[in-house]
C-alpha cells in the first residue's frame, strides 16, 4: 500500500478472512495495525471485514480528527458508533461532524446504572465499546466472527487474557502480538508518516489517548489533565460528585476522590510533577 513510506516487511498474521471486526480505538497502535492489514490486502479490505470506532464522548478532539484522517489517507471505511439505549439496535451511527464530544454516551450510561465504573467493574468499556461493536456486527447479519485487537507483543498479559477461549460470538485475534510488534516500532513508524495523532507520544505511550480522564490512568496522568485541561477534567469531577452509591459519595478510583486530587494540584502547584514520589505513576488504578 502506498502512503509515502512502506514497512519493509509483512507478516502472515495481517492476512485475515471474514467475517471479521477490526476494533479501531483511534490510537497510534490500532492505526498501525489497520495500516498493515490494509497493506496485506493490497489496500482494500475483503467485503466481510469491517472497521468500527466506538466513541464514548470523552475522546480528545485530536483523536476524532485522527480517526477521520486514517479513513481519508488510506481510503478505508471506518464506521463511527455510539451507544444509544433509545435505539432498538442499542447504538447509533455517527460521523466526525456529529459525534458526541461532551461525554453524552458515557454520562447516559452512568445515569442508567446509578453508580460509577471503576477498575473492578469496568462496565464503561463493556457497554460503550465491546457491546456496541457486538450489536453492530449482529445488525449486519453475522452470528459469529473474529475480532481483531491492537494489542502488542510487549503487552503479553493483556494478549493472553484477550485470546483466551470465550463463550462470546467472537474469538479475538492479535496480529501485532503475533508479528512481535512493540511500542518502539510503532513510534518509529509514525515518525515516518505524512500525518500523525496530534497528541503527545511519551516513550511510546499517549497519556491523553482513549478516554481523557479514564480511571485506569495513573494519579500523575490525571493530575496533569486537571492542570493542563481543566475544562475537560471538570466533566469527570462533575460526574463523580453527582453520583452516590448506597447513600455515600461514589468514586472512579478507590484510592482518591478526583475533587481531592484537584484540590491538591491547585494548592501544591507544578513542583509535584517534578518531584518523583509526589504523585503515583502506576497505571490501571494500581496506585496505593
Amino acid at each position: 500500500m502506498k502512503n509515502g513510506h512502506e514497512e519493509p516487511y509483512a507478516h502472515a498474521s495481517y492476512r485475515i478472512a471474514g467475517p471479521t471486526h477490526i476494533a479501531f480505538s483511534g490510537g497510534r497502535t490500532s492505526a498501525y495495525m489497520l495500516y498493515h492489514i490494509l497493506a496485506a490486502h493490497d489496500g482494500k479490505l475483503p467485503s466481510d471485514v469491517v472497521v468500527s470506532f466506538q466513541n464514548t464522548g470523552r475522546e480528545m478532539p485530536e483523536t476524532l480528527d485522527f480517526v477521520a484522517d486514517c479513513a481519508r489517507h488510506w481510503s478505508v471505511p471506518i464506521t463511527w458508533l455510539e451507544r444509544d439505549s433509545d435505539d432498538d439496535r442499542g447504538f447509533r451511527t455517527v460521523g466526525h461532524n456529529d459525534a458526541a464530544r461532551n461525554g453524552e454516551p458515557f454520562q447516559r450510561l452512568v445515569e442508567e446504572r446509578g453508580y460509577l465504573p471503576n477498575a473492578v467493574a469496568r462496565f464503561c468499556t463493556a457497554e460503550l465499546k465491546v457491546r456496541v461493536a457486538k450489536r453492530y456486527m449482529l445488525s449486519l447479519g453475522y452470528s459469529h466472527w473474529t475480532s481483531v485487537l491492537g494489542l502488542r507483543a510487549d503487552e503479553a498479559k493483556r494478549v493472553a487474557r484477550a485470546c483466551a477461549p470465550t463463550k462470546e460470538r467472537w474469538q479475538n485475534h492479535c496480529p501485532l502480538a503475533d508479528a512481535g510488534i512493540t511500542k518502539r516500532q510503532i513510534s518509529a513508524f509514525w515518525k515516518r508518516q505524512t500525518f500523525d495523532l496530534r497528541l503527545a507520544n511519551v516513550e511510546g505511550k499517549t497519556p491523553l489517548g482513549n478516554c481523557d480522564g479514564c480511571f485506569l490512568k495513573s494519579e500523575k496522568t490525571l493530575a496533569a489533565l486537571i492542570r493542563d485541561f481543566p475544562e475537560r477534567a471538570q466533566w469527570w469531577l462533575d460526574v463523580e460528585s453527582g453520583v452516590r452509591t448506597r447513600g455515600r459519595a461514589s468514586r472512579f478510583n478507590k484510592n482518591f476522590a478526583l475533587a481531592d486530587l484537584a484540590s491538591f494540584v491547585d494548592r501544591q502547584g507544578d513542583w509535584v510533577f517534578d518531584q518523583e514520589d509526589a504523585l503515583c505513576d502506576a497505571p490501571h488504578g494500581f496506585c496505593e
